[in-house]
């Protein structure tokens, strides 16, 4: 009567629901790539207002955003950031280095606008977002590329410009 049985016990049916919840977790949390293609409205409007962007130093030539772009291999991280920069960097583990390299150029004489998650309780937001940029919440989630869906994160538009960098030296 009823239903069949699914799980011969409560530990498989735990299990089970353990194996889900994990692979859940990983699909949120992760993604194939850490590269998130900007949105074109989102840089269109960062270009009217700070533009035009003179370098785009994360991007690749299938997804830049201005003629002067940085990709992987030429390591962005190495190289000088001047003039007006837009930076959506990979969301990965290497966060910090492209703050601080944002940060570094800002302090001497760029503008540098990033497109950057949301992530309030890392190290990088609280030693160079928080105290020297500006920063601006978007509503909502970005999608990003040809995303079918919103990101599994909230954004940020943070700007590091040459004034205020100078505001407090670390």
């Amino acid at each position: 009567m009823g239903r069949p049985r699914k799980y011969e016990s409560n530990a498989e049916r735990q299990d089970a629901y353990r194996r889900r919840k994990k692979h859940s977790k990983r699909a949120i949390f992760s993604s194939e790539s850490d590269n998130w293609e900007t949105p074109q409205p989102v840089f269109d409007d960062c270009n009217r207002e700070f533009g035009p962007f003179d370098l785009d130093a994360a991007a690749s030539a299938d997804n830049r955003k201005v003629d002067r772009f940085y990709s992987l291999e030429q390591d962005s991280l190495t190289q000088e950031w001047s003039g007006r920069v837009w930076l959506n960097p990979p969301y990965g583990r290497y966060v910090y280095q492209w703050i601080r390299k944002a940060y570094l150029s800002a302090k001497s004489g760029a503008l540098v606008v990033c497109l950057l998650p949301v992530r309030t309780d890392t190290r990088w937001f609280h030693d160079f977002v928080l105290p020297y940029g500006e920063i601006r919440f978007f509503p909502g989630r970005l999608k990003f590329g040809n995303s079918r869906n919103s990101a599994p994160f909230p954004s940020m538009l943070v700007v590091f410009s040459a004034i205020s960098a100078e505001l407090f030296q670390p």
